[in-house]
């Protein structure tokens, strides 16, 4: 499922669109809000951004040099949720414009695309 961003609300990006996204000549950019731990559990075979929440006070004030504002960004978690939050804070405080929420998070990616990226 595929809705674009609208109004302050990032857009619902599945888990097959973002592998086509990926595979692209000019690849969105992909951030996962998930801890480290959940990283070393399981990752996409892509690079990623990567912005713990529980860790925002790092990295929050060099998120202009960590993103681009002028790409696209798509947001990870495990399955989804976190990833809307960040994706609507990334939009409606930071004023990002073009945001995307990876519906079901790595847990879709594994069963949807890639079922070698373990589940947890």
């Amino acid at each position: 499922m595929t809705t674009h961003p609208t109004a302050g609300l990032p857009g619902r990006l599945g888990t097959t669109a973002l592998a086509e996204q990926l595979a692209g000549a000019s690849p969105i950019q992909l951030v996962d809000v998930r801890e480290d731990q959940e990283l070393a559990l399981a990752r996409l075979p892509h690079p990623v951004v990567h912005l713990p929440l529980s860790r925002s006070a790092e990295w929050i004030g060099r998120l202009d040099e960590l993103l681009d504002r002028e790409r696209p960004v798509a947001v990870l978690c495990h399955a989804g949720v976190r990833s809307w939050q960040f994706a609507c804070w990334l939009m409606q405080d930071q004023g990002y414009g073009d945001v995307w929420n990876v519906e079901g998070g790595i847990e879709a990616w594994s069963r949807e695309v890639d079922a070698s990226v373990p589940r947890y």
